[in-house]
């Protein structure tokens, strides 16, 4: 079984702007350290991306990989990997939930190498993705 790993922040806006920002993946290279490039493959009728291939560069690990979203209207969004080299398995989601003039987003994040990688230091890099990609979210949002 996979361990997957969470981590909450609140942001000082409404899920609906929140989660703007999430659905601009083209944008997360300025303001997400290690992706170096989006491409949305396919959009949803609703227009966000259904599939987008991300180039990472997180120093020792470095992949092309596409996700696959499932879009739940302001509340959350699901992703899964479809495809990548040094990923094997990548289950993610961000779950909003608005709380007077501000938003809890609860990011959840499960990973597989394929390459070998010890317990403890692949859940010290899923808790580093996920505080990185929050405060990030953060400072874009409220910026």
């Amino acid at each position: 079984m996979v361990d997957q790993g969470s981590a909450t922040i609140r942001i000082a806006a409404p899920p609906a702007k929140v989660m703007a920002v999430i659905a601009d993946v083209e944008a997360y290279p300025e303001w997400s350290s290690g992706i170096k490039s989006v491409t949305v493959d396919e959009a949803g009728d609703d227009g966000r991306p259904a599939t987008a291939t991300f180039v990472l560069d997180a120093g020792v690990l470095q992949d092309t990989y596409t996700l696959a979203y499932d879009w739940s209207g302001e509340d959350r969004v699901d992703w899964n990997l479809v495809k990548g080299k040094a990923l094997k398995s990548q289950v993610g989601s961000y779950t909003l939930e608005a709380d007077g003039d501000e938003t809890s987003v609860t990011y959840r994040l499960s990973v597989e190498l394929n390459i070998p990688m010890l317990g403890m230091f692949k859940r010290k890099a899923e808790k580093m993705i996920m505080d990185t990609a929050l405060k990030g979210l953060k400072k874009r949002v409220e910026g």
